[in-house]
């Protein structure tokens, strides 16, 4: 993977902001991260200037992350929907455990929380079609690989987490904690991954 990718998680959502594990559950973003979704767009503008009609543009299919391109394009003075998506940048499937807080969690199922905190990268939640971080990269890892345009891509924590591990070969530990912010956007060139 030797293109040029900035890659951007979706605005904050409702959920995002009541520390809900979103998952693959379809929500729609909030105020705050509809300004975020356009402030990206202002920021990559200003990276990409007249670059940008060259670039491929990706999104995960979900709501939040299309809603994402599509204020971050017209910010870009581009039209909102000129983009594809791809069903592999979904978010990783929390399965049962989706649209619940770790407070909820440990109501529900005593000791949840910690066991996935002792391996959060390899730890599977309860559920059909629950992966692990460690199963998502697997998914999206031919996305990246095969990305040889300059691209600008939207998608979900998850993902992001699985990059960090994927290309800068941060430690499972490492990546599963990771801070990814909203409001930023990732340069990912080569082996290097910076926040901008």
């Amino acid at each position: 993977m030797s293109a040029l990718i900035y890659v951007v998680r979706h605005g904050q959502t409702d959920w995002n902001a009541e520390h809900r594990l979103q998952g693959q559950a379809d929500t729609d973003l909030n105020d705050l991260g509809r300004r975020q979704a356009s402030e990206n767009g202002r920021k990559l503008a200003d990276l990409i200037g007249t670059a940008k009609a060259g670039f491929d543009y990706v999104s995960s299919p979900m709501l939040r992350t299309r809603e994402t391109m599509e204020l971050l394009r017209a910010a870009m003075g581009q039209e909102p929907a000129g983009y594809r998506t791809d069903e592999r940048l979904v978010e990783l499937n929390f399965g049962d455990w989706q649209g619940f807080t770790y407070p909820e969690l440990e109501t529900r199922y005593p000791g949840a929380s910690r066991a996935r905190g002792e391996d959060k990268w390899d730890f599977t939640p309860p559920g059909a079609g629950a992966e692990s971080y460690q199963k998502l990269l697997s998914r999206i890892q031919p996305v990246f690989q095969a990305m040889e345009r300059e691209t600008v891509c939207v998608t979900h924590g998850g993902v992001i987490r699985c990059l960090f591990r994927m290309i800068a070969e941060a430690s499972k530990d490492e990546a599963a904690s990771l801070e990814i912010p909203q409001d930023r956007v990732l340069r990912v060139q080569g082996r290097h991954l910076e926040w901008l």
